[in-house]
């Protein structure tokens, strides 16, 4: 069985919504609920970074986009990866983009002190004033680029459209989005909507 570690409002929720999109049985695994998960997680990530998927195998694979891609090649009836080895070549450019521009700009915004020297507030809030303003800017960017390669609301959703509604919903990028490009975010909660998707998100972020 898969054994998917992470915790609420995290990235875990993308990988999570992929394996319900495989159906296959897995158990989430809170590293915030205990000390035990946290230590366990930290064994089998010295960064302790979720989300990190433990294969059926023992193995352990993290980092958001190489986890997806595995789950879209090992179980491609999911629908994550196209068949098409064009539209799975730019499906997987975009989860590539979203993860180098994206994640990590909010990796910056949440933990500002891991990137000074010197981490008074001054430059606390500067670094993360400019990260945000870096990563709406980089959410415009992937609206233009890969608008087409998104879910229309007919077929399934696959790992680029999960990923893209888990990473856009931190830093006021939902916000953001409304305005500046108001078809993307139409396209944004309609993945939210998808009966498959809608209970793994509400489990994350509870309204």
């Amino acid at each position: 069985m898969y054994q998917l570690y992470g915790h609420p409002n995290s990235g875990a929720a993308a990988i999570e919504a992929a394996l319900e999109l495989c159906a296959i049985p897995y158990r989430f695994i809170d590293v915030a609920a205990s000390a035990e998960a946290a230590h366990a997680l930290e064994k089998l990530n010295p960064l302790k970074q979720i989300p990190a998927l433990e294969l059926p195998d023992g193995s352990i694979l993290t980092e958001s986009a190489a986890i997806l891609i595995h789950l879209g090649l090992t179980f491609p009836s999911s629908g994550l990866l196209p068949d098409d080895p064009i539209e799975r070549d730019q499906a997987i450019r975009g989860l590539v983009y979203i993860v180098s521009n994206c994640y990590s700009a909010i990796g910056i915004i949440d933990y500002p002190e891991r990137w000074l020297i010197e981490a008074d507030e001054a430059s606390r809030e500067n670094l993360m004033a400019g990260a945000r303003a870096r990563l709406h800017w980089s959410w415009e960017v992937f609206a233009d680029e890969f608008s087409g390669e998104l879910y229309l609301g007919e077929e399934t959703p696959g790992a680029l459209d999960v990923l893209a509604a888990v990473v856009s919903r931190w830093a006021g990028s939902r916000e953001h989005l409304r305005n500046a490009r108001p078809g993307f975010y139409a396209w944004l909660t309609r993945i939210d909507r998808h009966p498959t998707l809608a209970p793994v998100f509400a489990r994350h972020w509870p309204t």
